[in-house]
């Protein structure tokens, strides 16, 4: 089909006024596409089919089963133990209770896969510990909100499988690998910068443990950790798929929540499901939304326009990688994380994966996920920065000034995944092959 001007500028301009009138995304992306289609002639039973279709997918599956599982963890009281554990293994450094944070962090996101459930879950727990030794407030949310961006890369992350299905059916497994080592490095990067000003500011050292306390929180922990390995050995080995993962996950984190850990019951249970669901909705709807406005701006050719006219400025790889990453840290601030998915990887992936770029599907999956979850950390949109200056009762513009190093930090990281494939590729290519 032919572009046509009029089209283009009625989906997108209909969109941007809709997201500025502060209409829900997912209806907004609903309507530009019913009314482009209407202007174009194209039957309004197709675009429902379009939106039908775009949930209708075996790979989406995993998405509720990984959502219940931080549910169920989140209230089954991982989270003191995860922090405790975390303390035993770096809290006796300086600044060892940001240090804790960040490991905590880890291997939360590891569960849950979420950067919002993280700071919900273990937020509180961990910013009030760490004012309560003398750690300034708006250290400790910053912290606190940056090291939950790492269960956006560590699996399993339901971003990413909203990243597999947007661009047509992506291998889930090699996406949670390829996010395993850049997830670590993020990790790692955070420390060093927490160490840093931690010796800048003498924030104190933590506490030490004798060997028998130790052990017994790591044994007390274990429990609850064994679910990662459920999730990420299981695919790693190949003896399950990413959607039974998810599901064996669930069942393992029902026994431990209730019968090893007896913080919820089974009247618990509701309630855990009735949030599930909620987030459910919320992820399918704007999954189903998305489709009809993805089949829109297919026939409008959008995607081949911008791809054009990306080359066109430039057949420098490097310059093009930046503008890319420009692009997509800007829209951050404006739209949250999943709509962005949905609607920029089906644009941009033509573009990265051209002969004049030449990244892998993979990769490109990675930077997007480091990427966009800056954007949970920026005004005016920043899910995760509003949720941490809450928890905080700190502003937020407080503590958007106070991420500057952080925001740096992910940056850094950024460029280098996006420059050395090897840090996301190497685990996925020596199991599945390149």
């Amino acid at each position: 089909m032919t572009t046509d001007p009029i089209a283009i500028t009625l989906l997108m301009g209909l969109f941007a006024l809709l997201i500025i009138i502060k209409f829900p995304i997912a209806f907004s992306l609903a309507l530009s596409a019913f009314v482009t289609a209407a202007y174009k002639g194209i039957s309004l039973g197709a675009i429902t089919q379009k939106m039908v279709a775009g949930v209708d997918s075996f790979s989406l599956l995993a998405i509720p089963f990984f959502i219940l599982a931080g549910e169920i963890m989140g209230a089954g009281g991982i989270s003191d133990r995860l922090v405790k554990l975390a303390d035993v293994i770096v809290g006796r450094m300086r600044g060892g209770l940001a240090l804790v944070n960040v490991v905590a962090s880890m291997f939360f996101g590891g569960i849950s896969g979420s950067a919002v459930a993280d700071t919900s879950s273990l937020g509180p727990l961990e910013i009030d510990m760490m004012k309560k030794q003398g750690y300034d407030t708006d250290f400790s949310v910053c912290v606190t909100i940056t090291s939950a961006c790492q269960g956006v890369l560590i699996p399993p992350s339901h971003n990413m499988i909203i990243y597999a299905a947007a661009v047509g059916g992506l291998s889930v497994g090699k996406l949670f690998m390829a996010g395993l080592i850049p997830g670590i490095l993020l990790g790692i990067a955070l420390m060093v910068l927490c160490y840093i000003m931690s010796i800048r500011r003498n924030y104190p050292c933590g506490g030490k443990y004798t060997l028998r306390e130790a052990v017994k929180i790591a044994v007390n922990s274990l429990l609850g950790l064994f679910t990662v390995v459920l999730i990420i050995g299981g695919v790693f080995t190949g003896i399950v798929t990413a959607n039974e993962s998810s599901v064996l996950a669930c069942i393992w984190a029902f026994i431990v929540a209730i019968f090893f850990y007896k913080k919820i019951t089974v009247r618990d249970v509701w309630g855990i499901l009735k949030r599930t669901l909620g987030t459910l909705a919320m992820v399918m709807t704007l999954i189903a939304a998305s489709s009809a406005f993805g089949y829109m701006m297919t026939v409008l050719r959008i995607p081949a326009l911008i791809t054009q006219g990306l080359l066109d400025i430039s057949q420098n790889k490097i310059i093009l990688l930046l503008l890319i990453n420009f692009a997509l840290l800007v829209l951050g601030c404006v739209m949250d994380m999943a709509p962005l998915i949905l609607i920029t990887a089906p644009i941009l992936l033509p573009v990265v994966t051209s002969p004049v770029i030449g990244m892998d599907p993979v990769q490109f999956g990675i930077v997007m996920m480091l990427n966009l979850s800056v954007g949970l950390l920026t005004p005016p949109v920043g899910t995760v920065l509003f949720v941490g200056s809450s928890i905080g009762g700190i502003k937020i513009e407080q503590t958007a000034k106070a991420m500057l190093p952080f925001y740096i930090t992910m940056v850094v990281v950024l460029m280098l995944l996006t420059f050395v494939p090897a840090i996301s590729m190497t685990v996925p290519n020596l199991m599945f092959g390149k």
